[in-house]
């Protein structure tokens, strides 16, 4: 892997999901780097991690909606009127420029209803011009955005483009059969149902992608991760996770609370959507 990154540019954007696939690569990589060889530096929304004598940079890029969006912020983006800019690519686009391997992914920060909030014109603009849409509508014009910005933008002779479908939550215990308001909390063994499907994937959605590809001019590999991670309601992060604010009394007597069961443990599954990454720049 580092032999093919000799050189080049590799780049995740998205959201937090892309960020632990982005680490994920990362931790599988720098262990065969000595340590004054290496180094990581966060810029804004832009993480650097750099193999210097390979002069090959892996990279991660904060935009949870591609699409500029008042969510943009990497620190500091818990908000929840989400509101996405129309049209808006080239904001964060302009970072992307000269990457030789692209990986997107979007699909969590979508799910906040049924409906999503689409700004015509600026956030600078006064009077803001805001309309809603149909999630998947919202998303279709997204996906259609990206697309386009990677038509124009990269070179399919020398460029490889990636996709990562959704990445399952395990928020509900129904779903699988267990006890009614459980959620990953405690999971420790997978759903061993080959046709199982989770409430929260919207296949809405992953239609959408189809469709949208489909019509695609540029080649971009579909990593189809979602069936294989939708077994795994036992490899989340659950309790273990950092907590960005201290637990409450009542948290604490009740872990399913607070339990995390959108990201995921590494070492762990994120590291075979790596594997199969690999295969696929290999093998395409």
């Amino acid at each position: 892997m580092l032999e093919t990154l000799r050189g080049k540019r590799m780049m995740f954007v998205g959201d937090s999901l892309n960020r632990g696939q982005y680490v994920s690569m990362v931790c599988l990589l720098h262990k065969l780097i000595p340590e004054d060889g290496k180094s990581m530096e966060t810029f804004d929304s832009l993480t650097v991690f750099t193999a210097k004598e390979y002069n090959a940079t892996i990279e991660f890029y904060w935009a949870p909606f591609i699409l500029e969006s008042n969510s943009d912020n990497a620190v500091i983006h818990r908000v929840s009127d989400r509101i996405v800019r129309k049209g808006s690519i080239n904001k964060h686009g302009k970072h992307w420029k000269g990457v030789d391997i692209m990986v997107f992914n979007t699909y969590l920060w979508w799910m906040t209803g049924l409906k999503m909030k689409i700004l015509r014109g600026s956030f600078d603009d006064e009077a803001k011009d805001i309309m809603e849409l149909s999630t998947e509508d919202a998303y279709r014009m997204a996906m259609r955005s990206m697309l386009r910005w990677v038509r124009i933008n990269m070179d399919r002779k020398k460029t490889r483009v990636f996709f990562t479908s959704m990445s399952p939550t395990h928020a509900k215990s129904g779903d699988w059969g267990g006890v009614p308001g459980r959620n990953c909390y405690n999971e420790t063994r997978m759903i061993e149902d080959p046709n199982y499907w989770g409430s929260d994937s919207r296949k809405s959605i992953m239609e959408v992608i189809g469709d949208v590809f489909r019509k695609s001019k540029f080649p971009v590999t579909f990593l189809n991760i979602t069936q294989l991670s939708l077994y795994r309601k036992d490899a989340h992060t659950s309790i273990y996770k950092k907590q960005w604010s201290p637990l409450t009394p009542e948290q604490i007597a009740n872990p399913v609370s607070y339990a995390d069961c959108t990201h995921w443990c590494l070492p762990g599954l994120q590291d075979t959507w790596n594997e199969l990454l690999f295969a696929k720049l290999f093998y395409p």
